[in-house]
């Protein structure tokens, strides 16, 4: 989930509240959605399921009750996917807790914390809504400080907004 610069094999890059993303396919599924450094060049996508991703990352930029409806390539461990298939369970405008989210996959808060970071799918599969104990914000995108963080506030007050 770390931003990360841009390479040929996005079939996209949008502009969104949060900064430019990269819209990566595999096959006929989305691949990666990515959060790019802000000079990042915009691209048109390329493909027609990567307008379909751009439209609906607009969808919820616009109404963050949209839900998405995308084909996903399901990369990752086994139990990176069952973390991920946990953050996409999270409702809108709630959060977890790494340690919640740990117990309820009977795993520990460190390892549930290293899927989040490895996540393909950022915004697609929410990982900005887990938190560390307490509700203190906790980490993003590896980082627990500067750009990716407010990126975090902003997604997390995004998706209260409508509460």
């Amino acid at each position: 989930m770390a931003a990360r610069t841009p390479a040929p094999e996005f079939a996209a890059v949008v502009a969104s509240p949060v900064g430019p993303l990269g819209i990566a396919l595999a096959g006929e599924a989305v691949g990666e959605i990515a959060f790019l450094p802000p000079q990042t060049r915009l691209r048109a996508p390329t493909h027609a399921l990567a307008r379909e991703a751009t439209a609906q990352l607009a969808h919820y930029f616009s109404d963050p009750d949209w839900a998405f409806d995308l084909p996903l390539h399901q990369t990752g461990t086994p139990f990176q996917r069952r973390v991920w298939a946990a953050l996409r369970a999270i409702p809108r405008g709630q959060t977890r807790s790494y340690g919640a989210l740990a117990a309820t996959l009977q795993s520990g808060p460190r390892a549930v914390g290293g899927a989040c970071r490895a996540n393909p799918l950022v915004i697609v599969t929410p990982c900005h809504r887990v938190v560390a104990a307490g509700g203190a914000l906790g980490g993003f995108a590896g980082a627990t400080h500067g750009r990716p963080l407010t990126t975090k506030r902003w997604l997390l007050a995004h998706e209260v907004a409508l509460r």
